[in-house]
């Protein structure tokens, strides 16, 4: 990528340029601990700050026009705003610089609530002085910003949704319906992922089949949905607008197994999850006939005879037991870790509904048997969720609270039936006994297997093992990697209408990416000059992007030599390779070696109004 490919918008100006500093008070959130007005009258003795004006809510409608007022009237060519969070509110104020009609990247953000005045509230002067210097740098950074613009990419206007489960099929059939061609591929033989399984769906009651024979109607009768059933996507390369995906499964009416490659604007990761299991002898797991889990206990209802008592495997369950948590909210030291070494610390959320969904089946039909409740905590957070609880314990329910770092102990009598003992915090803290025909371990929700898709594009997983979006409430459905969404349980442990809500968030997402012909991405990539590269290849070797970078020949005087090329498309502006150059002959767009020698100035500048 060279210099004019990201610099359309004008040249930097000969004269110094003319910056002004916007200062908020963010309603009092920063103004109560940082001397605002003190900062605006040190900002103006920074070189280059032409003005330096605070307002209450810069954000505000008013806010925005002060600065495009300036811009126009002061003749400003530089901006810099010092106020809260820039994933809040940098687009905000980068389109308030746009409006002024100056280049949206001629804007500095500074963050001086989270950093200064919420971090530092106990000292208001430490906080101020903190302010002024991060201005400072800012105002460095920002003198030598240059103009720039989005990199425009051809768009392949096509979506892959990986995974057939009510998540994948939701998204198709949203994207299907907006006019666009989807791929869906599904490793198994079958849609539907877990809810294939027959059941009823709380809280409505609605039949599994039911929902999954709606999901693939609404899916199918566009007639844009291609799906590819038994298939594995074995490589997965390129970048936003253009991924190159090599898919290995039955092709024609042979159905010979094949690998096709195609190419897509932008891929859905609706991979889904795996209920947990527990390990050879957890609460006697597979070593007793009579434990199992919510995912067995679910198919032993639906084939259930009804009676007074409950039956399973032919065997009458006078006493049935659930123990919570089972592959959740594990505690180091006391649960035994997975095969990758890691403990299952987050809570799967939708366990404690499950459990007591189950546990109502059981006793309004079968009457005989009874039922008790060994929890941590019930959580209940879906609406008429909490009916579950009230319902149960009016049921004849019976529950026993233990803590997480003291787990119920289970062990075999000679009879066949199960005695456990647990300390129960209900009768503060009284260790009673139970003994049960039966025990149910309600398990947690782990992630689906997606490996190869997340190394070779390198998307990022949670501390939890799932992948992690990029911000929870601002960007819930989008991932570091652009051009990849989120869908369903690939992210969290949900329910099935968080699940779908969240499909159809994606949907949304992809669909106002591949309507474009061209995908638009900031130009924060790395840049080469031609004049300084003598293609060492240091740069190449750093990078941990591959084909981001890369050593091409080329004619400079008469003469072919080699120096590197950047691909904007795969390259995400880490700066690694600017670390390595000897001859400082790349700079990342935005954040150029000169500005961070300004703003090292600009911190430890010392400012002193008269």
């Amino acid at each position: 990528m060279n210099q004019s490919e990201t610099e359309r918008c004008g040249n930097q100006p000969a004269s110094e340029p003319r910056v002004g500093v916007y200062i908020c008070r963010c309603g009092g959130n920063i103004s109560d601990v940082v001397d605002t007005d003190h900062v605006a009258e040190v900002c103006k003795l920074i070189p280059g700050v032409t003005t330096a004006k605070v307002h209450t809510f810069m954000c505000s409608d008013p806010g925005q026009q002060t600065i495009i007022d300036d811009i126009r009237q002061e003749k400003l060519d530089r901006v810099v705003v010092a106020s809260c969070s820039p994933f809040l509110h940098e687009l905000t104020f980068r389109g308030a610089v746009m409006r002024g009609k100056l280049n949206a990247y001629l804007y500095e953000h500074v963050n001086i609530r989270e950093q200064c005045s919420w971090a530092h509230k106990h000292d208001p002067r430490g906080a101020t002085a903190k302010a002024i210097a991060l201005i400072s740098a800012a105002v460095g950074k920002v003198r030598h910003s240059r103009p720039l613009e989005k990199i425009r990419l051809a768009n392949n206007q096509r979506a892959l949704i990986v995974g057939g489960g009510p998540a994948g099929m939701k998204a198709a059939a949203d994207l299907a319906a907006c006019g666009l061609s989807v791929l869906l591929v599904e490793r198994s033989n079958r849609l539907g992922g877990k809810l294939a399984s027959p059941q009823r769906m709380f809280p409505t009651g609605a039949a599994s089949g039911e929902i999954l024979s709606k999901l693939e109607s609404d899916m199918r009768s566009t007639g844009r949905v291609e799906v590819l059933l038994s298939s594995e996507i074995t490589r997965v390369g390129g970048f936003v607008g253009n991924f190159d995906v090599t898919i290995h499964g039955p092709l024609g009416p042979s159905g010979s197994m094949t690998d096709t490659n195609v190419s897509f604007g932008a891929i859905i990761m609706a991979t889904g999850f795996q209920p947990y299991v527990p390990h050879d002898g957890e609460f006697l797991f597979g070593r007793h006939p009579a434990v199992m889990t919510t995912v067995a206990l679910q198919e032993a209802l639906a084939a259930a005879p009804e009676g007074k008592m409950l039956k399973v495997n032919g065997h009458e369950i006078r006493r049935v037991a659930f123990i919570h948590c089972v592959g959740s909210r594990q505690v180091e030291g006391v649960h035994q870790p997975g095969t990758d070494g890691r403990l299952n610390k987050h809570c799967s959320r939708v366990c404690c509904t499950t459990v007591l969904n189950q546990a109502l089946q059981i006793r309004s039909r079968f009457a005989d048997t009874r039922v008790y409740d060994l929890y941590q905590d019930i959580r209940a957070y879906g609406r008429g969720h909490e009916q579950y609880y009230t319902d149960a314990s009016r049921a004849g329910v019976v529950f026993f609270r233990y803590h997480g770092d003291e787990p119920p102990a289970v062990t075999a009598e000679k009879d066949a039936s199960l005695h456990i003992r647990v300390k129960d915090y209900l009768s503060w803290g009284e260790t009673l006994e139970i003994e049960v025909d039966l025990l149910v371990l309600a398990v947690g929700m782990t992630p689906g297997p997606c490996e190869q898709i997340v190394d070779q594009l390198k998307l990022p997983r949670g501390e939890d093992g799932f992948l992690q979006e990029i911000h929870p409430k601002l960007r819930p459905v989008e991932i570091s990697v652009n051009g990849v969404l989120l869908a369903g349980t690939a992210q969290a442990p949900m329910n099935l209408q968080e699940t779908l809500a969240a499909a159809g968030a994606a949907a949304v997402k992809a669909r106002s990416m591949l309507v474009k012909q061209h995908v638009e991405l900031n130009p924060y990539v790395a840049q080469v000059d031609a004049n300084l590269c003598e293609g060492l290849g240091q740069c190449v070797a750093e990078c941990q992007y591959d084909g981001a970078l890369k050593l091409i020949e080329t004619s400079r005087n008469g003469r072919t030599v080699k120096m590197a090329e950047v691909n904007p498309g795969l390259c995400v502006g880490c700066g690694a390779c600017v670390a390595v150059c000897p001859n400082r002959a790349i700079n990342v767009n935005g954040w150029r070696l000169d500005q961070y020698d300004e703003m090292v100035d600009g911190l430890v500048r010392e400012l002193v109004p008269a």
